[in-house]
């Protein structure tokens, strides 16, 4: 797309979402519905959306890892924060007082992410407050690499962003999603989902950040 498309696509998707609406958008892992986390409406929406059990915690996704320190309460240097992100990883760190109460109550915690998509990251700098990210499937259903593959959703959706198909859509290892590493124990990390970027992932925490894998 042009550069006044592009625009006027994120200029759409921000606009669909301040209006409380549910969005799918392209990431650069797998197909994602988004909504402002700050709206517990919307919040409610994509749960039954996905007909996902409402213990399950939804990931926060910013345009920029600045906006990280405003939502979570940060224990590694910053360079660590830089080296993963933006990219296909979900960082799990502790939450802080501004997140919505009603995004993930249960938990002290939250997954962030930035994902490695220029959309995605113009998108989420276009709203106010973070944005709510899960995959643009059915719970339990496998993840979707083209729009297509979940145009069972699309009623209730307001809004389809279409970037293409992501990544190979014969390669299982493409549907992984984003590795899920929570880091919320000082000078530990554990992994909660392996995801596309385990082998990348784990060298930067232990090797140069010299971080322990806690024991499960």
């Amino acid at each position: 797309p042009g550069p006044a498309e592009w625009s006027e696509a994120v200029a759409a998707a921000a606009g669909a979402l301040r209006a409380g609406g549910l969005v799918a958008v392209p990431t650069d892992t797998v197909y994602g519905v988004a909504c402002l986390a700050q709206d517990s409406a919307a919040v409610r929406n994509i749960y039954s959306l996905k007909g996902r059990n409402g213990a399950k915690p939804l990931a926060i996704c910013l345009g920029d890892v600045e906006r990280l320190y405003r939502y979570c309460h940060v224990n590694v240097p910053e360079e660590l924060l830089r080296d993963l992100l933006p990219g296909p990883v979900t960082l799990v760190l502790e939450r802080s007082e501004e997140l919505n109460k009603d995004l993930n109550p249960f938990t002290s915690l939250v997954g962030v992410r930035i994902p490695d998509h220029p959309f995605m990251r113009d998108l989420a700098r276009a709203c106010p407050g973070p944005l709510a990210l899960t995959s643009a499937n059915i719970s339990s259903q496998g993840s979707t690499l083209t729009v297509l593959e979940f145009q069972d959703l699309w009623p209730q959706l307001s809004l389809v962003v279409d970037g293409g198909p992501i990544g190979d859509i014969q390669s299982p290892e493409c549907r992984l999603g984003s590795t899920v590493v929570d880091l919320s124990v000082s000078g530990k990390f554990s992994i909660i989902r392996p995801g596309c970027a385990l082998t990348p992932t784990v060298e930067i925490l232990k090797k140069k950040y010299g971080l322990e894998p806690e024991s499960s």
